[in-house]
C-alpha cells in the first residue's frame, strides 16, 4: 500500500498557494507562519521537490508546485465541501442574507413568528448592500432587490416592486401637496435602492430631469434613513410599500398621491442553482414565501 503524503502539510500548502503568503495562510489556519513553513518543508521532503522559491518576505511557487496544486486543489475543495455538507445536514443553523433596509423594515417585525413556529432553528441573519456570494460566504438563502435575472441561481419572486411616494400628513398639509406638480415646492428624499424620482416626476408631474434637479433634495444611502426623515417631516420619499408598512399602518406616513411607478425590479428569494436544501432551510424558504403572499398589497 502506498504511503500517504502528510495531510496537515497539504492543507498548509493549499492555503499558502491560495493566499500567496505563509503569514496569511497561518492566519487562516490559526497557527504561526513558522509552523506553516515547517509543514511545507515536510511536504517538500516527502515529495523530493521544491514547491516554493523563498525570498525575503516573499514566496513564489515553482513550476512543480503550481502543477501539483492544480492537481490536488479540486480534490481538497471537494473534501471540504462534502465535510461541510455532512456537518450542516445534521444541524439546525440557517444563514439568511438581505438588504439592510428590508431586514430592518420588513423582516425584523416578522422573524419572531418564524422562530416561534420553529423553536429549534438557529437563525443567522446578515444584511449588506452588496450581493451575497454563495461560493465564498456562509449563506443558505438570500433576498435580493433586482430584476430576477440570474442564470446561476434558483430564483423565486416574493414581491414585484413599484415606486410610491410618501410623506407625513403634516408635511402634505403644510406644503399643499394636492397633485404631483405640487412637488416643486417640496424637498425630495432620495435613496439608492429606489433612485426613481426622475422617472416618477416625468411620468406623473410633467417635470423633466433638469427641472427635477432644481427641486431641493437630500440623498441617503439607506432607505430606512430616508423613510425616517419623511416620518419626521423632512420631505417626501420615494420607496417600496414593503418598507413603509409600519409607518402607513400607524398613520405616520401617507401616500399623498395615488400614482405609482411600475418597476422591473422586485424582491426575489435566491439560492444556488439546483441546490438541495436542508429541512430547516426549506422551512425558512416556505415561511418567507408564505409571509410574502400574506403581506398587504
Amino acid at each position: 500500500m502506498k504511503t500517504s503524503p502528510p495531510l496537515k502539510a497539504l492543507l498548509c500548502f493549499d492555503a499558502a498557494m491560495r493566499l500567496n503568503s505563509f503569514s496569511l495562510a497561518a492566519d487562516e489556519l490559526s497557527v504561526t507562519p513558522g509552523a506553516v513553513g515547517q509543514q511545507i518543508r515536510n511536504l517538500e521532503q516527502w515529495l523530493g521537490v521544491a514547491l516554493f522559491t523563498r525570498q525575503i518576505r516573499q514566496i513564489q511557487p515553482t513550476l512543480d508546485g503550481q502543477a501539483y496544486w492544480s492537481q490536488i486543489q479540486p480534490s481538497l475543495l471537494q473534501i471540504i465541501n462534502a465535510s461541510h455538507a455532512l456537518r450542516d445536514r445534521h444541524n439546525n443553523n440557517v444563514w439568511l442574507n438581505m438588504p439592510p433596509s428590508l431586514a430592518a423594515k420588513w423582516f425584523a417585525r416578522r422573524m419572531a413568528g418564524f422562530l416561534e413556529s420553529h423553536p429549534a432553528v438557529a437563525l443567522h441573519l446578515s444584511s449588506s448592500t452588496t450581493l451575497a456570494d454563495f461560493s465564498s460566504e456562509r449563506v443558505d438563502l438570500a433576498i435580493r432587490h433586482f430584476d430576477g435575472h440570474a442564470p446561476e441561481l434558483d430564483v423565486e419572486l416574493l414581491h414585484q416592486d413599484d415606486a410610491r411616494v410618501y410623506c407625513s400628513p403634516a408635511y402634505a398639509e403644510q406644503h399643499g401637496l394636492n397633485s404631483p406638480s405640487d412637488l416643486r415646492r417640496a424637498t425630495l428624499l432620495h435613496n439608492t435602492l429606489h433612485p426613481n424620482w426622475p422617472e416618477w416626476l416625468q411620468c406623473f408631474a410633467g417635470i423633466d430631469e433638469q427641472e427635477g434637479r432644481d427641486i431641493p433634495g437630500i440623498h441617503f444611502d439607506q432607505s430606512l434613513m430616508a423613510i425616517e426623515a419623511a416620518r419626521r417631516n423632512q420631505g417626501v420619499v420615494i420607496t417600496s410599500e414593503w418598507l413603509t408598512q409600519e409607518e402607513v399602518a400607524s398613520g405616520a406616513l401617507i401616500e399623498p398621491f395615488e400614482q405609482r411607478l411600475p418597476l422591473s425590479k422586485g424582491y426575489y428569494l435566491v439560492q444556488p442553482k439546483h441546490s438541495i436544501l436542508r429541512p430547516t432551510v426549506q422551512a425558512l424558504k416556505l415561511w418567507l414565501m408564505g409571509e410574502a403572499k400574506a403581506a398587504p398589497k
